[in-house]
């Protein structure tokens, strides 16, 4: 079979080496699983398998070959990075990325504020201007 069509889920993350996150506030949520290859601990962190929460991010030990899904990323409240030779970071770019693609439906970045500085007007809201 050609494997040459299949994405790499990589693709979807953003790696910093040598960095972890140690999360300050106690209600983020971590899950851990032995996993042997990146791949596939991004592949259950793009479909949420098997997760209790959406995951943004993940962690990967090089040493014991253990996957960190997490419930956060290096932008969270309440998350300390940490230099680390034993982990390396992928952060899903979506939750990173700060542009804005189409009409913005999709966004998830944390920029709240357009170019010159007024703060954005919620979705839900129709004031001061109707959608």
């Amino acid at each position: 079979e050609g494997k040459g069509k299949r994405r790499n889920p990589l693709h979807d993350f953003k790696k910093t080496g040598e960095l972890m996150l140690i999360k300050v506030n106690k209600t983020l949520e971590v899950k851990t699983k032995l996993l042997n290859t990146t791949e596939q601990c991004a592949k259950r962190c793009s479909r949420n398998k098997g997760l209790s929460f959406t995951c943004k991010a993940f962690a990967y030990d090089r040493v014991t070959k253990r996957c960190h899904w997490l419930s956060f990323n290096s932008l969270t409240n309440g998350v300390r990075k940490k230099q680390d030779h034993a982990f390396d970071l992928y952060e899903k770019k979506d939750y990173v990325r700060n542009c804005i693609i189409g009409k913005g439906a999709e966004y998830k970045g944390t920029i709240s504020v357009t170019k010159s500085g007024i703060q954005c007007q919620a979705w839900n809201s129709m004031i001061p201007h109707e959608h």
